[in-house]
């Protein structure tokens, strides 16, 4: 039995061949760390009473979470240790900031209830991201299962910029609704939605090695042109028509009576190797 390492016999002598050091890919777990930084930036900032740089740090951290796989996968640098480190990062980032986020700007005012409408939104975000992890292998890739965690934390982040950048405090009543129970709601229908089996479209199947027509590159800057006009504006109506997506295809299917599940048919144990990526 060997300890560390191995023993070789050539010409009589031993000789110590050595196991070699696993090591951890930087480049990938960069991105990483810069998303956890964003969701930590996040909190920080909230609690500074700085709420658009804390809705803007939910948003810098979602486009890096958005890179890390794809540039693990271009590199070929995966590993389980990144998809772990992926899976705590989102969970601050997507998890955590957003809820203490809105409750420290106006879910607080509401008591009791401001509290518990956070944690669930934390809550299920955590449910989410490990339903994620063990489902992979047996979700059509090319939906996701509920509404995704990042997404999620965008139609919060995004309301707070943009009531932020219209002058509107987390306090105040706007057109008879109350803000505080507009985020109560928003959080709610959030959290909620991230747990649900609603399939929303996952752009997976979208290959970006392709040569696309001229055109698309016309629209594309067409798209970053508008959203420049009104950042706030722009960014949390895409989300939340996104967000919606999800049970206009569920009720679609349905009413075609289409399956209205991701899950696979098989009813087999998921195998919970390569997580996340």
């Amino acid at each position: 039995m060997h300890d560390g390492n191995e023993a070789d016999f050539a010409d009589g002598e031993a000789v110590v061949i050595r196991k070699r050091r696993k090591g951890i890919y930087i480049l990938p777990n960069l991105f990483t760390l810069a998303a956890l930084f964003g969701g930590f930036y996040a909190i920080v900032m909230a609690i500074n009473g700085r709420f658009d740089l804390a809705a803007v740090g939910v948003f810098c951290a979602m486009v890096l979470d958005s890179l890390d796989g794809r540039v693990a996968r271009m590199t070929n640098t995966q590993s389980a240790f990144g998809e772990q480190m992926d899976s705590l990062s989102d969970m601050v980032s997507f998890g955590a900031a957003p809820a203490l986020i809105s409750y420290v700007w106006a879910l607080q005012g509401l008591g009791r209830w401001g509290w518990i409408a956070a944690f669930v939104y934390c809550a299920c975000a955590a449910l989410r991201l490990a339903r994620f992890n063990v489902n992979t292998s047996v979700v059509d890739k090319r939906y996701f299962q509920g509404l995704p965690s990042p997404a999620a934390a965008s139609l919060i982040a995004g309301f707070i910029w943009l009531m932020t950048e219209s002058g509107i405090k987390g306090s105040d009543t706007v057109l008879g609704l109350a803000i505080p129970w507009v985020t109560f709601v928003l959080a709610l229908y959030a959290g909620l939605t991230m747990v649900t089996n609603v399939p929303f479209y996952s752009f997976k199947d979208v290959h970006m090695k392709k040569s696309v027509p001229f055109a698309v590159i016309v629209m594309l800057a067409l798209g970053i042109a508008v959203i420049n006009i009104d950042p706030p504006i722009v960014v949390f109506g895409v989300f939340v028509v996104y967000g919606f997506s999800g049970y206009v295809i569920y009720f679609w299917r349905k009413a075609k009576g289409v399956q209205t599940s991701v899950i696979s048919t098989s009813t087999e144990e998921p195998d919970e190797r390569g997580l996340h990526k």
